[in-house]
């Protein structure tokens, strides 16, 4: 019988709230803003990490920067998790910006502008 949550899916769940942790209490770097992490995509040999974050409050270019940093950091912030987390092999870590808040964010905004112009 196959396995309904396989060890990919709970070492990517373990990770993201080791990510969460160690982003925002052991990383200090200046070209950060508030970053949450979305979701975390462990390959099933567990050697890379797809790593979608969203960046708040942050213009395109912002992100962008956050980005390329994140990705520069990406080996240490690597052995900050694997210091937290009991695994013999951390996978590399490559990070993603997920769009999905802008998105949700612009359809709120169009929805509220169609329903004002249809009440007035």
């Amino acid at each position: 019988m196959a396995k309904e949550y396989g060890r990919s899916e709970r070492v990517s769940s373990q990770m993201q709230k080791e990510l969460a942790y160690v982003l925002h209490r052991e990383i200090e770097d200046p070209r950060l803003g508030f970053i949450t992490v979305n979701e975390v995509v462990v390959s099933k040999d567990l050697a890379m990490a797809k790593i979608y974050v969203t960046i708040l409050n942050a213009d395109n270019i912002e992100k962008a920067n956050s980005i390329n940093a994140l990705n520069e950091l990406a080996p240490m912030i690597r052995h900050q998790v694997a210091k937290r987390m009991r695994l013999r092999h951390i996978s590399n870590f490559k990070f993603y910006y997920d769009n999905s808040f802008d998105t949700g964010m612009r359809i709120a905004e169009l929805l509220i502008d169609h329903n004002k112009k249809e009440q007035g």
